[in-house]
This record gives structure tokens, C-alpha cells and sequence, in this order.
């Protein structure tokens, strides 16, 4: 059986699916007790789980009458998609944070497989030749990684 983290999520994903609209709202403490766990068990779930990088915005109402709620990212349309690229790609990400990005975007089918594996095919070579060509140091290779990805979505995006 899976990890406390994975029974908490795979709980909320299912309300999401079964749920007609892309938000759900929940209770901390209601699901806390549910699983019998603490409620910063939840926030952790909330905080690692559903990110926007993963296609969610979580917003939060604490308190007597607090609530969670749940909202699963709709990109229907170009500006959705170019608006979310824009938020989820920071200034300078290390090359495990874009791969682990691209994985995201590639389980949310906003990329292929074969998209994403063109993107890691090129950071590597493009990670060796800043390294070896131009000894550049590991933040400068993020950023110029970090905006090659930035754009590449972009173009994707718009197609």
C-alpha cells in the first residue's frame, strides 16, 4: 500500500474526476480526520501535489468556517496556455526542476512523449556544450536552458 502523501492525493484526484466542474471544495480539518492525520499532513499533500506546475491552484480559507478549493487548470485556448507557461517556468530552474516540469506537462498530455524527449535531448547537449565550449557556471547554463524551454513552450503553445 501506498504511502499516507499518495492516499491523500490519489482521494482528492478522485473527487476532482468525479466532480462535473474542475473544482472541488473540501474542509482541512474534515479531511484530516478522514485519514487520521494531522492537518499540516493536508497542507503538505496541498503544497507538493497540487502545484500549478501540475495544472492546479489551491486557494485557502482558514479558520471556524475555512475551506480548500481545488481548482484544476483549464487550457482551452492560446492565451490560457501562453498565460500558464509564463507562471510555471521561473527565471533560472536546475536542469532535474525542467525535467521534472516537462514530465508534468507530458502526464497532463500538454506535451508528448516524444516532445518531451526532443526538450531532454537537447538540454543535455546543450548543458555539455556550455559547459565544455564556453565553461560557463551552473546558474548562467540554467538560465539560458531555463529560457530555451520558455520559448520552445511558447511556440508549442501557440501551434
Amino acid at each position: 500500500m501506498g504511502s499516507l502523501t499518495e492516499k491523500i492525493e490519489k482521494y482528492i484526484r478522485s473527487l476532482l474526476e468525479s466532480n462535473s466542474t474542475d473544482e472541488i471544495i473540501l474542509r482541512r480539518k474534515e479531511l484530516a480526520s478522514v485519514f487520521g492525520c494531522v492537518p499540516s499532513q493536508i497542507n503538505y499533500v496541498l503544497q507538493s501535489r497540487f502545484t500549478p506546475e501540475r495544472g492546479f491552484i489551491v486557494e485557502s480559507q482558514r479558520g471556524g468556517h475555512g475551506y480548500i478549493r481545488i481548482i484544476r487548470v483549464c487550457l482551452s485556448d492560446v492565451e490560457d496556455r501562453l498565460n500558464h507557461i509564463e507562471e510555471i517556468v521561473d527565471d533560472a530552474m536546475p536542469s532535474q526542476d525542467i525535467r521534472r516540469l516537462l514530465k508534468n506537462l507530458e502526464e497532463r498530455g500538454l506535451l508528448t512523449l516524444r516532445e518531451r524527449t526532443i526538450f531532454e535531448v537537447m538540454l543535455r547537449f546543450m548543458d555539455e556544450m556550455l559547459t565544455s565550449l564556453f565553461d560557463l557556471p551552473a546558474y548562467k547554463r540554467d538560465e539560458l536552458n531555463t529560457e530555451l524551454v520558455r520559448r520552445l513552450l511558447k511556440s508549442l503553445a501557440i501551434i
